[in-house]
């Protein structure tokens, strides 16, 4: 089974040798780590990849290889804890979904049906409306149709699924990306403010010939501070979920961004801002930054972009313990507030196409939080965008 584990991590890029694949096989032999999906996942990245940066092609790799398994019973040992699926599902649920979920029984039998079937289910399935599986319409298992359901394990296809009974890894932005299109550096060029900064170290010519002119002929050499752009922007990036296909357009305006500030700062967040944000998405469970030390970080002379598809639940937005990850104990609405009094101007760039704002109830109410100022991530939305910050 480990030797095809292996074919396929070599498929995804990820530069593994027989020597680390040896290393595995004994590290699982000495009993490091059995039967369970979460230590073998950090156990083989642990042995298998010596770089970061090849995370992600890891993350890809597993993936396929366990959604090719053929049993599940790694999945029946799992802890369900019953509090927080109760909890959690409750307040994600629409009116129409708590009654379609009423219909087969009610929250209860939805959790005892969900323990049940991996009990009875011994092998991988796929389709259909009652097991644990990819595609279908049963409420357990991923891929499917279902109005409120448990996701386990995958990709989702329909954004339906009230939790996701997984710890998702979200990759951290490249940039090193080759732009693929020159107008968003450009664009971005709006939002200059140039100033001379640092040592004097650049040759002002015009000044050395005027002084040595009145130095009688005597060289006179003068050096200036060179001119940089002194505008200073804070970025916040939406990543993962349905954010994984804009992934590409960010990486640039990332890119685009790096190169054009020297003033620039960025963090990550998921779906909308609460009290806290991370830098690198590897370790956003452990090392998070709260909002209110960059409020004392970061001064109002910052610009300040939010970068995302503002695409959710509204309960995420307008109650506390919304957010899909965490019991958030404020409304991201209250935080969103708090950023609009600390920064003169916040903008919100959407890489959505603006003709479909009006069919997502949520983006709406961001734009009503920025009071209007969302742009979609065009070359007409990064030049509105610019505009309004650099006013």
């Amino acid at each position: 089974m480990l030797t095809n584990f292996f074919y396929c991590l070599k498929s995804f890029g990820v530069p593994v040798t027989i020597r680390e694949h040896l290393d595995l096989l004994a590290a699982i032999r000495a009993g490091v780590t059995f039967a369970d999906q979460e230590e073998f996942y950090y156990l083989a990245r642990t042995v298998l990849v010596k770089d970061e940066k090849h995370f992600d092609k890891f993350d890809k790799a597993i993936a396929a290889f366990m959604s090719g398994l053929d049993s599940i019973e790694g999945l029946i040992e799992a802890l369900i804890p019953d509090d927080w699926l109760r909890s959690e599902f409750i307040k994600q649920l629409s009116e129409e979904d708590k009654a379609k979920m009423d219909s087969l029984g009610g929250l209860d039998e939805l959790i005892e049906q969900f323990k049940k079937r991996l009990e009875e289910q011994k092998k991988r399935h796929a389709g259909g409306s009652k097991w644990i599986g990819t595609g279908g319409t049963s409420p357990f298992g991923h891929g499917g149709f279902h109005p409120s359901g448990i996701r386990v394990g995958g990709e989702g296809q329909h954004n339906r699924a009230v939790k996701v009974w997984e710890k998702r890894e979200f990759r951290n932005l490249d940039d090193s990306t080759e732009l693929g299109r020159r107008n968003v550096k450009l664009a971005l060029r709006r939002l200059r403010k140039f100033a001379r900064e640092g040592a004097a170290d650049q040759l002002d010519l015009e000044d050395t010939i005027h002084s040595t002119a009145r130095n009688a002929g005597l060289l006179d050499i003068k050096m200036v501070p060179e001119k940089r752009n002194a505008v200073k922007v804070l970025i916040f990036f939406d990543v993962g979920g349905s954010m994984n296909s804009h992934v590409e357009i960010c990486e640039q305006l990332f890119s685009a961004a790096r190169l054009e500030f020297k003033h620039l700062e960025y963090f990550y967040f998921h779906n909308f801002i609460y009290e806290s944000v991370w830098k690198d998405n590897h370790r956003r469970h452990n090392e998070r930054f709260p909002i209110q030390d960059i409020f004392n970080k970061y001064g109002r002379d910052y610009k300040v972009i939010f970068v995302g598809d503002a695409s959710m639940s509204p309960w995420e937005l307008a109650y506390p313990g919304g957010s899909v990850e965490h019991n958030n104990a404020e409304s991201g609405e209250v935080w969103m507030g708090r950023v609009m009094e600390a920064y003169d101007h916040v903008a919100w760039l959407n890489p959505v196409e603006q003709r479909y704002w009006d069919y997502t109830q949520s983006i709406g109410i961001v734009r009503e939080y920025l009071e209007d100022k969302m742009f979609p991530l065009t070359l007409k939305g990064l030049e509105q965008a610019t505009k309004w910050l650099a006013h």
